[in-house]
């Protein structure tokens, strides 16, 4: 099953809040899909703010923590585990994306929505549907 992580990422140089998360979804062809989160989503809270990135390096979905190179922070990690494609209603992925989520600190689904050039995520417990 393919893995995500969660990184909590401060003192990025092109980050006026100086602190963010990463959300990382590995991928097919040694890379992860990656946002960043300007907060980290809680379950059962409203969304929050993404923004993709470039895809990252699938060697982040073994950090713990450490300084980003480059000087371009510090990440450490706030949660892993593996996740598995929504399967009811496929969708497009520019637009939207589905998965679960089975985690150390988070289970369920996890929600990526496109809004003309902005994007939000939001995590749904599993005894709720979303």
């Amino acid at each position: 099953m393919p893995r995500f992580i969660l990184l909590e990422h401060v003192g990025a140089p092109d980050d006026p809040a100086g602190i963010h998360v990463d959300l990382l979804l590995e991928a097919d062809g040694g890379l992860c899909r990656t946002w960043r989160l300007a907060a980290l989503p809680r379950p059962g809270a409203g969304p929050v703010d993404a923004r993709p990135l470039a895809p990252h390096r699938v060697a982040w979905l073994d950090h713990e923590a450490g300084d980003v190179s480059g000087g371009r922070g510090f990440a450490r990690r706030i949660a892993a585990g593996v996740y598995e494609p929504a399967v009811a209603g496929v969708t497009d992925e520019r637009e939207a994306i589905s998965v679960t989520l089975r985690g150390d600190r988070f289970t369920g689904r996890l929600h990526l929505v496109r809004a003309g050039d902005r994007w939000c995520c939001r995590i749904v417990p599993p005894d709720l549907r979303g």
